[in-house]
């Protein structure tokens, strides 16, 4: 019995634990790239990939192939001394094995094998760059819930406030130093907060069910991270220039590796194209034997003939393209247009890199001064509260104006949060074209 009660209570506990789990965004991005749906397809994409360099390394090696015929024959059969028709029973075994080796098919081998070791790294460029976006998506989630944490921690202070204001304004309307008016709209405030605060919950709600299904999780009512109190992180690369972050995004960016290696692919697949224009040469061998066998008359023993009966062949095959309904220059044609439209590729890619790098870079200057006026105009308007607080008190100022103050210094500190995500946000997108890893926030 007290083994069973001590199996239940540690059971309780794992589970109590298991459902107060708070994720990190470290374990959001790690979970998310283990289960998301297009990191495994390209992950598989992968795999096709490294068979494909097999198939063109297989290439280079010759065909063995054996085989083996069994055959009877009952009824009218030839007699093959008298050549006369007659009623007969004869067997026939057939066996041998052939091999054949390209020697030369215009490099074409050689190319596809290049090729094949292109397409891999092309391969494993798209899936890092699936999983850096991932973790993007996964950063830009998990920030947004902690932005609609902290807008209620902000509302519901406020509303703490307004309802000490309540009791205070209800005994100075008892004592008949205010008007009821300003009761109601101390009152017609707790309610639009009230309203507020509601809104913030769902808000909060909505982008945990977000997170969780980038996650692929199904658990979204236990689902949570964790809250802390992030600041905004210090760091030196607004100090770099444009030009700086966008060498260095180059080195560190997957869009522009890709791109340049699509460009060597289509290269590669132009020589192919080109190679079956020239001729090619294959070389083969054989080997074979057979045993017979009849009614009409004795045959040597089955050893002895498949002894005696072997054979063997070799070849050279040489076959030159002459025409073939110019379906091989158009091919190299085809070729050429993808050639070009490769290369044109990685100039857009360029160009998008550098108005992406361009773009980072100025809104996260210009978040960063947004953040900053917020912060002063959230410190005037806490003063001026403070000072219509103290008016408001003493009876110099109506529940109307003091709503008001209050409703400016609300605003101000539901844009310093906005403020301070927006620019988290922004800096790490430019830190992310710099190569530095999205998944600290500190």
């Amino acid at each position: 019995m007290k083994k069973l009660i001590f199996i239940f209570f540690a059971f309780i506990s794992i589970t109590t634990q298991a459902q107060e789990k708070k994720w990190t965004l470290q374990e959001c991005v790690n979970y998310a790239l283990d289960n998301n749906i297009s990191v495994k397809q390209s992950e598989l994409d992968l795999q096709n990939s490294e068979l494909n360099k097999k198939d063109a390394f297989g290439n280079f090696l010759p065909t063995l192939n054996a085989s083996a015929t069994h055959s009877w024959n009952i009824g009218l059969n030839q007699d093959p001394v008298t050549f006369d028709a007659v009623n007969s029973t004869t067997r026939n075994l057939s066996g041998g094995v052939s091999s054949g080796v390209n020697i030369y098919n215009g490099l074409r081998n050689v190319n596809q094998l290049r090729r094949s070791n292109l397409e891999i790294l092309a391969s494993q460029y798209q899936l890092d760059n699936i999983k850096d976006n991932m973790s993007l998506n996964i950063a830009t989630a998990f920030l947004q819930i902690l932005f609609n944490k902290e807008q209620l921690k902000v509302l519901e202070a406020q509303q703490l406030i307004t309802q000490e204001e309540l009791q205070r304004t209800n005994d100075l309307v008892d004592a008949g130093s205010l008007p009821r008016g300003d009761l109601l709209e101390i009152e017609a405030t707790i309610a639009t907060q009230e309203q507020q605060v509601v809104n913030a919950e769902n808000a909060i709600t909505l982008s945990k069910i977000s997170l969780a299904q980038l996650l692929l999780l199904e658990d979204y009512e236990t689902f949570d991270i964790v809250d802390n109190d992030y600041q905004v992180p210090a760091t030196s690369i607004l100090n770099e220039s444009p030009k700086t972050i966008i060498t260095k995004a180059k080195e560190a960016r997957y869009d522009i590796k890709i791109a340049e290696n699509n460009s060597e692919i289509a290269e590669y697949n132009l020589k192919i194209a080109k190679g079956a224009l020239q001729p090619s040469l294959r070389g083969s061998y054989s080997f074979g034997t057979n045993y017979f066998k009849s009614q009409l008359f004795d045959t040597p023993e089955f050893t002895d003939q498949v002894s005696e009966n072997k054979s063997h062949g070799f070849s050279l095959s040489l076959s030159i393209p002459i025409f073939n309904g110019f379906s091989v220059k158009n091919n190299v044609k085809r070729s050429e247009i993808n050639v070009l439209n490769t290369q044109y590729q990685l100039e857009q890619a360029n160009l998008d890199l550098e108005t992406n790098v361009y773009q980072a870079y100025n809104d996260a200057k210009g978040a960063l001064k947004a953040y900053e006026a917020a912060v002063k105009t959230e410190a005037a308007r806490s003063e001026a509260f403070n000072y219509s607080q103290e008016r408001y008190n003493v009876g110099m100022l109506n529940a109307f104006d003091f709503s008001q103050s209050k409703n400016r210094l609300e605003n101000a500190q539901s844009e310093v949060i906005r403020t301070k995500y927006d620019y988290i946000f922004k800096l790490k997108v430019l830190e992310f074209y710099f190569g530095i890893p999205i998944t600290t926030l500190n």
